[in-house]
């Protein structure tokens, strides 16, 4: 939309999300999209859910109907598990109703689809039975590997026992050797877990330091050492996996799983979660640090004014929204903080910035509890800019010996403030550097007749000429109508 302003300027609007929705961002960290006022998406934090990073090995987001997992390189063999909306994270979870569940295969490379010694690891997973029921299998993995000639039988499992969950880890340990002298490790949770209550799980061992835990919500239930005397003192005893076979994931458990991940590095907390709160972290559905977009730069037009920022947007008590702009007539150089963003305040009158592109980042911050979260559902930037002055309307030349005289009528444009003449050897083309008066095109200053010399005689030319704005000669308009004119030795 636009309409004429002052002094011949032209107010516009461009409208990120709303009725057009929203662009793909050049930068998003910790938000994702909602539904926003008169059903429109809106922007808003991302609840705390795992995302993938370099040591992440798999990540089972359920986020995807069709494809459960959203990243890692593992196959899916089965799934039985149902989308629900009734989640930790995010949109969606799983939902397992003592089907079967999901088992996957991990290619080479990945963690349960390579032989031999691995070095650290953490299973992690938010988890909400229905029942709790004892027997019931969160994770299952079961291969064999070669021992000098024999094969021995190795599992890794996670049961529920009288409401709580069970590892037992069997042959997994290369020369690690129990009390009885087996190589089975087992770790209990001590704390029961309560039914349609969402409780976060981590199995984690370190290689540095031999030391095996389980932990639910944060906090430590069981530990041991994984050394040859079962203590820090010792040597650490390494993950030996055998032949790479199937995972499986909730094969009889009914209830809810969201954002199970396999990381290649032992359990360490949250940048979010403190000592004095590692408790409650099932209650801290955003980070602290809230998130952040920075939009792609915006071109509008050369001079342009940006007068204001307006955001449709619901801001819950104690969370807070901060927007920033900058502009610039080229974001070729730009860089992270060059030009520099100026934080502006949705509805304020703004002044000085201006230039050819805009570019828009807001962050958002949640409340204190991390339970609420600020959204956008729209952001427009009012702005002016520059019209493109009117072209002569009448347009003459005439040829001389090695030159051509251009006139024109002065443009019935208010807003013109000198003309460039345009001219080439080509109709429509006017990329000529021949003449003595220097390239195309030449800014003839505010004149309605001009002359060109240093042209070859017998070569025909093609002429334009454009008005360029009194309020800033780079905004310049359209072309006026082609003439042409072939300058001639017998020419005066």
């Amino acid at each position: 939309m636009c309409a004429c302003g002052a002094a011949g300027l032209f107010a516009k609007e461009y409208l990120f999300g709303g009725k057009n929705g929203w662009p793909v961002f050049m930068q998003q960290e910790g938000i994702t999209t909602g539904k926003g006022r008169y059903g429109y998406d809106c922007i808003e934090l991302a609840s705390n859910s795992f995302v993938f990073d370099e040591y992440t090995d798999l990540l089972i987001d359920f986020e995807d109907a069709d494809m459960p997992i959203s990243d890692g390189d593992y196959v899916i063999n089965r799934n039985s598990f149902q989308q629900t909306n009734q989640t930790k994270n995010e949109k969606a979870a799983g939902l397992s109703r003592n089907m079967g569940g999901l088992a996957i295969s991990g290619k080479p490379g990945t963690f349960f689809g390579s032989e031999g010694l691995m070095g650290s690891f953490s299973f992690e997973f938010w988890l909400c039975p229905s029942i709790a029921e004892n027997g019931e299998m969160v994770l299952n993995w079961e291969s064999s590997r070669n021992e000098d000639g024999q094969l021995v039988f190795q599992v890794i499992n996670g049961t529920f026992d009288k409401g709580h969950i069970k590892w037992e880890l069997n042959n997994i340990f290369d020369l690690y050797q129990n009390e009885a002298g087996k190589n089975e490790v087992e770790l209990k949770g001590s704390s029961k877990i309560i039914p349609d209550t969402w409780s976060y799980h981590v199995l984690s061992f370190d290689c540095e330091t031999g030391i095996l835990e389980y932990l639910v919500n944060g906090i430590t239930e069981d530990i041991t050492y994984i050394t040859t005397d079962r203590k820090e003192s010792g040597d650490v005893s390494l993950v030996y996996l055998g032949t790479p076979s199937e995972v499986a994931i909730c094969s009889e458990y009914t209830g809810k799983l969201d954002d199970f991940r396999i990381l290649r590095r032992p359990y360490s907390p949250p940048d979010y979660q403190s000592a004095e709160n590692a408790g409650s972290i099932g209650h801290m559905q955003y980070q602290p640090g809230g998130g952040r977009f920075v939009t792609k730069p915006i071109m509008v037009s050369t001079g342009s004014v940006l007068n204001k920022l307006e955001a449709e947007m619901n801001v819950p008590a104690q969370t807070a929204v901060c927007y920033y702009v900058r502009s610039g007539e080229n974001f070729f150089g730009w860089t992270e903080n060059e030009p520099e963003w100026k934080p502006v305040e949705s509805g304020e009158e703004l002044k000085g910035i201006t230039g050819l592109y805009f570019q828009v980042m807001a962050e958002l911050m949640p409340d204190g509890n991390g339970e609420k979260t600020p959204a956008i559902t729209s952001i427009s930037l009012d702005f002016t800019e520059l019209p493109e002055p009117l072209p002569p309307f009448v347009v003459r030349a005439v040829a001389g010996n090695g030159s051509v005289t251009v006139s024109w009528n002065y443009s019935v444009d208010d807003t013109a403030g000198g003309y460039y003449l345009y001219y080439g050897t080509r109709p429509g083309e006017y990329l000529g550097r021949m003449a003595i008066e220097g390239q195309s095109p030449i800014n003839v200053g505010n004149t309605t007749s001009y002359t060109v010399t240093g042209l070859e005689n017998g070569k025909i030319y093609y002429f334009a000429v454009a008005a360029w704005s009194a309020y800033d000669m780079r905004v310049v308009g359209n072309l006026s109508k082609e003439v042409f004119a072939r300058p001639l030795a017998r020419l005066k």
